[in-house]
């Protein structure tokens, strides 16, 4: 990372831009989630979020990025990003990790979240929790004044001591009004020295974390990656504007995968 690099930083206008296109990525992001549910197909849940999106006055933002097939992406248990919908059918027990990303008004809205699909077992349960709270971890460290790494670093500090790795082929990175820009936001600590954070970059901050090892491979059809073991891994993404006080999650929703909400205790 001792790269120089440039970081975009967005004006007051183009924030209320993206404002509404991250709120509109957002619900979609709910509605699809709400939507998944054993007996249904990825693809299914693909073709409905083409339909939201066309209500909304919205197109993907992963549709034929880099020749990318799907309009968003779908990712069943072992597999960790960038899944394709397609006539796989989602059983019970599955978890889904879906990542939506929307272009509205010339600008990019991005988030990913983690369903179960019906009842999920005990440890999928704790990867869940520990991914979606490593995630606001790492947005409370996205404070003027802070550097990267502090961010990044954030993200495995939490999940390392429930024995859960994260993802390193694979990072998070700045948005605006391309999907992938500067900088790449990984979920570990870099070496050497990384950028200051200041008021008016935005990050998409999305942890990758896996049950078993970190290591994963890239499936024939160019895309879906999995885990190497094959263990679960979980996903969950926000689009966050630095600011000189409180972190802003341009993405809000509501939690999703809390200790209460999921009936355990990750330190019982």
């Amino acid at each position: 990372m001792a790269r120089k690099i440039r970081i975009p930083i967005k004006t007051a206008a183009d924030i209320r831009k993206m404002r509404v296109a991250c709120e509109t990525a957002s619900e979609i992001l709910q509605l699809c989630a709400k939507a998944v549910q054993p007996g249904k197909t990825t693809g299914e849940i693909d073709a409905y979020a083409a339909e939201l999106m066309k209500e909304r006055d919205c197109k993907s933002a992963f549709l034929g990025y880099r020749g990318f097939p799907g309009q968003i992406c779908i990712s069943r248990n072992e597999e960790v990003v960038h899944g394709i919908g397609s006539d796989t059918v989602i059983r019970p027990g599955d978890i889904l990790k879906i990542d939506v990303g929307i272009t509205k008004g010339g600008w990019i809205g991005d988030n990913a979240t983690t369903v179960p699909a019906g009842e999920i077992d005990h440890e999928t349960k704790r990867l869940m929790c520990a991914t979606e709270q490593s995630l606001y971890e790492a947005i409370d460290q996205a404070r003027s004044g802070n550097y990267l790494a502090d961010l990044c670093g954030a993200v495995e500090a939490h999940v390392k001591p429930f024995d859960f790795t994260v993802v390193r082929e694979f990072v998070g990175h700045g948005v605006g009004r391309d999907l992938h820009e500067e900088p790449q936001v990984p979920n570990y600590r870099p070496p050497g020295r990384t950028p200051k954070l200041r008021p008016g970059m935005v990050l998409a901050i999305e942890p990758m974390v896996n049950a078993g090892v970190p290591a994963v491979t890239i499936l024939s059809d160019g895309w879906t990656v999995i885990t190497n073991d094959r263990k679960n891994s979980s996903h969950f993404e926000h689009t966050v504007l630095v600011t000189q006080g409180q972190p802003d999650i341009l993405t809000a929703r509501p939690r999703e995968a809390t200790e209460e909400l999921l009936g355990i205790s990750m330190h019982g």
